[in-house]
């Protein structure tokens, strides 16, 4: 028998035939399973069949092939005397690297037409066995999963010897992989069995590392992007600097808002809020009003639009500095028109995942155009739920007072409800021809969110419309609105006071609407 040996089970095989060469090189034998081993042979190395090693063929199609005795009980001895008696009395000997990776369980259940007995088939089994047992006896066996690591092993062995470093990590690799491999079946299988429970028993669904980020929120603080394992990166960086920890947050919160229109709207959005959002006939059109809701604000902040960016809309942002701009796409002279600021960060979705970064669905494999289930981090542990994807449109809504609102106060009513949803808490919003042109987000209280959107408003706020993300629980908060020129209101309903509220409206000759949902966004 040769003095080292390797396994070599593979579905992915890049780089396969350099390797084996490699190891070939230096006096390693190769034992090849299936596919691999016919690969193997074409290229004119000298590969035995699994088969040759277990004396029993491949046998149900193909399923059992390597979980034998005589290839786990060669990878998971450990180097002591007594393991390798053992072996040696069944006329077995070590296998000293394993190089396998999986069926694409994860790239096969992307496809939404995917049937239930396809997806079966794509879960590998002696794959994931062969893996689990190499990274558990890793002190004497090298695991190798991703082709990626190819030359650092053949660089190690080529060069002498592995090291304890490199079993390490290519162990743990391993164990990452197949945990990733189990959490995308579990996930999958959970949108099958137990399609209607947003909350299955266990959340199965693991993350990949995209990016490492400078920093977190702050310079002390380290921070890192991860994606659900199987999905693509979900928007692409067309030119500027690197992604950071807060542009991630901020332009998830503009392109989120940005979906809630269908009429060509612009979003400015900073630390997560809207400072100005308008529709309009174009882009261009639109910009200018969203930016005079809070020129102030706006500079250093995110613009999400919701149709293609054209050469009039970057001409218009030229003079204010923006951090990241995003959109479903760009003409060719507006892109090349953004791109003469270097620092200028653009983004537009992959087409495969048009969703939040965010919100991700509980079953990886499938893209989504809105996801199941929001997901956040608290001290040692994670709250779920399904997402706020909803929206209620004005004809859903009840009018509680004796004045209707006029149908321009209504188009109006919709728009800031719309904002509103995607405005921290509490939240208030004064709206004025398709234009936000005052915002209070978090404070407090919310008569203090309605001071400061009244006061951002200023003249403004005369003949504007306003909504609040959750009901008033007195009645000072509409009083403030009607102080500073709000003729209608938008709310949930809902308090005990609401005939309070109700008939603080009817004195002041506010129209006022319950839409019946409340859009808290802590």
């Amino acid at each position: 028998m040769a003095e080292h040996r390797a396994l070599i089970s593979v579905w992915d095989k890049r780089g396969l035939v350099d390797l084996a060469a490699g190891l070939h090189a230096v006096g390693v034998e190769l034992i090849a399973s299936g596919g691999t081993g016919t690969a193997l042979r074409q290229a004119g190395l000298p590969a035995l069949d699994v088969s040759d090693l277990t004396g029993f063929p491949e046998i149900l199609g193909g399923r059992v092939k390597t979980l034998h005795p005589a290839v786990h009980g060669g990878i998971l001895a450990r180097p002591t005397p007594e393991h390798l008696a053992e072996l040696a009395s069944h006329d077995l000997a070590p296998i000293d690297f394993v190089i396998c990776n999986l069926y694409p369980f994860s790239q096969t259940v992307a496809n939404p037409a995917v049937m239930l007995a396809e997806a079966v088939e794509q879960i590998d089994i002696g794959g994931v066995t062969l893996l689990r047992a190499a990274a558990k006896n890793h002190e004497r066996v090298l695991v190798v999963c991703d082709p990626a690591d190819y030359d650092a092993v053949l660089a190690a062995v080529q060069g002498g010897g592995v090291d304890d470093a490199l079993r390490g990590r290519l162990a743990l690799k391993a164990f990452q992989h197949t945990a990733s491999y189990d959490a995308a079946i579990a996930s999958y299988l959970t949108g099958q069995f137990e399609p209607d429970n947003p909350f299955p028993a266990t959340l199965s669904t693991a993350y990949s590392r995209a990016a490492t980020l400078r920093y977190g929120e702050n310079p002390h603080q380290a921070a890192a992007l991860y994606l659900p394992a199987g999905q693509p990166v979900p928007f692409e960086q067309l030119g500027g600097k690197e992604m950071s920890y807060n542009n991630w947050l901020d332009m998830d919160a503009a392109w989120g808002l940005a979906q809630e229109f269908t009429a060509p709207t612009v979003c400015i959005i900073k630390h997560t809020n809207p400072c100005g959002v308008a529709s309009g006939a174009s882009l261009a059109e639109a910009y200018p009003r969203a930016l005079a809701s809070d020129p102030v604000s706006a500079f250093g902040g995110i613009i999400a639009v919701n149709c293609t960016a054209d050469l009039a809309l970057a001409e218009a942002m030229s003079d204010l500095f923006v951090e990241v701009v995003i959109a479903p796409d760009y003409t060719e002279d507006a892109l090349a028109k953004y791109r003469r600021k270097a620092n200028l960060r653009i983004l537009r979705p992959s087409p495969s995942r048009m969703v939040p970064n965010h919100l991700v669905t509980l079953s990886p494999g499938h893209p989504v155009i809105r996801s199941e289930a929001s997901l956040r981090t608290i001290h040692d542990g994670l709250l779920v739920q399904t997402a706020d994807s909803q929206i209620e449109p004005a004809s859903s809504w009840q009018v509680v007072t004796q004045r209707q609102p006029t149908p321009a106060e209504l188009a109006d009513l919709d728009f800031a409800w719309r904002v509103a949803k995607h405005t921290k808490s509490n939240a208030i919003v004064f709206v004025k021809d398709q234009a936000t042109v005052g915002v209070g987000a978090g404070q407090m209280s919310r008569v203090d969110s309605v001071y400061l959107a009244a006061r951002r408003a200023g003249e403004r706020s005369v003949g504007s419309v306003m909504a609040s993300d959750a009901f008033f629980p007195f009645a000072d908060g509409v009083e403030a609105a009607a102080a500073a020129g709000v003729t209608a209101v938008a709310q949930p309903g809902g308090s005990v006071r609401d005939a309070d509220v109700i008939a603080a409206c009817d004195r002041l000759g506010l129209a006022m609407c319950f839409t019946g949902a409340r859009h808290f966004r802590h």
